[in-house]
């Protein structure tokens, strides 16, 4: 294997420059969740050229793709990557900023893709060193709800063949270039989104006697919602509630008829996720009648929590030590953020870690989803790696 290892940091060596002119241009371009249509199209053109059978069109977007070894049946790895982009206005100054006004890269898909592009060169090179195959998953949608993984899957990405594991990596601001961040077993949150409608009784800001004021009530209902956390969570089980809109159509003087209210709910636990979701609708409305008005509460579903497969994790985590150093792989603890990769791993055992990407000396520092987002391109070089080292190590281990 020490042979293979360093062919792979050889090759991810040599191809470094063009994975980075393929990020940039992906980063130059971004495209929204299943519009990624020029996205798509780069993509399946890259694979053709590498000589690696490929397919497009799956839930509308997606793409698909194969590397077969000797006794191609004996064995599937699938790696997926996200392809699309976020509906934020970029602020950096650089080459490769947006072109698109109101569209950016600000989530690292565009690092995802490139990675996955370069580790799909390195593989093809080495097919003739392992048995099994390769499906690599270039995924839309992953931002927008009910995201494309659940999509896909609906349309057979998980079958003929069906793939034995699957892995998938994200950047990860807070960790530096260089390393990767894992977790063993839970490992990201549900997401579900909340939409209240408080309805009262507007009036005049001077005669509230007369109305039923649906701000106040909204803002008890916000209050006392915070208590489903505090004291209805069962206390191992990490939950997150939260409110990011709140809209009330009035005026210094006019009390408006209703307020809407929008935020998230998160955690860990299916059956914890069904009661809060029936706690919620019960106390909104409790507390709503009280003040004598009423609550419409619509509850959406979102992506389930994200489960790193023990046995595969593990696995993960010995590949990575061995090819990036002990010291670069890194524990980390539970995200209440979201994915959609969720769904693969309910039906296959799969790993989902983090790469870093970090580098303060440069000023690359900050956050995902933010204007100013931007990696070390460098990662890109650990990244197509250590993803070609892991699927290689799947299959001839």
């Amino acid at each position: 294997m020490q042979e293979l290892k360093d062919q792979i940091k050889k090759l991810a060596a040599e191809y470094f420059s063009e994975i980075v002119n393929l990020r940039r241009e992906i980063h130059a371009n971004p495209e929204l969740g299943f519009k990624e249509y020029k996205t798509s199209d780069l993509i399946y053109n890259k694979l053709r050229e590498y000589n690696i059978d490929v397919k497009q069109g799956i839930a509308k977007t997606g793409v698909v793709a194969m590397i077969k070894g000797k006794n191609p049946d004996k064995k599937v790895v699938a790696l997926r990557a996200d392809m699309d982009a976020l509906p934020i206005t970029e602020t950096n100054d650089i080459d490769y900023k947006s072109k698109i006004e109101g569209v950016m890269h600000a989530c690292g898909h565009d690092v995802h893709m490139a990675s996955l592009l370069g580790s799909a060169k390195i593989l093809n090179s080495l097919k003739d060193e392992f048995e099994g195959s390769i499906k690599l998953i270039f995924q839309p949608s992953e931002e927008k709800y009910p995201g494309g993984a659940s999509v896909m899957i609906k349309e057979g990405v998980l079958e003929n063949p069906k793939p034995d594991t699957i892995y998938g990596q994200h950047v990860y601001p807070e960790l530096e270039a260089g390393k990767i961040g894992i977790k063993i077993g839970k490992f990201m949150a549900s997401t579900d989104e909340i939409f209240l409608t408080v309805k009262g009784k507007g009036g005049h800001g001077g005669t509230p006697h007369k109305n039923i004021d649906p701000v106040l009530i909204a803002s008890h209902i916000i209050v006392g919602l915070q208590q489903l956390v505090s004291r209805n969570a069962p206390p191992y089980i990490p939950t997150v509630l939260s409110f990011g809109r709140i809209i009330g159509e009035g005026k210094t003087n006019i009390i408006p008829d209703e307020v809407k209210i929008e935020g998230t709910i998160r955690t860990f636990d299916e059956n914890w996720r069904a009661e809060a979701h029936q706690k919620i609708e019960k106390m909104a409305n409790s507390i709503a009648e009280s003040f004598g008005g009423s609550c419409d509460v619509f509850i959406d579903n979102g992506y389930p929590y994200v489960f790193n497969d023990e046995l595969v994790t593990i696995r993960a985590k010995n590949y990575a030590r061995e090819y990036l150093g002990e010291q670069n792989v890194v524990d980390i603890d539970v995200r209440m953020t979201a994915e959609d990769f969720a769904y693969y791993g309910q039906i296959i055992p799969a790993c989902f870690y983090r790469l870093g990407i970090r580098n303060e000396s440069a000023g690359i520092v900050s956050n995902l989803h933010t204007s100013g987002f931007n990696v070390d391109e460098s990662s890109l070089e650990t990244g197509m790696g250590l993803m070609a080292w892991i699927a290689l190590n799947e299959l001839v281990s």
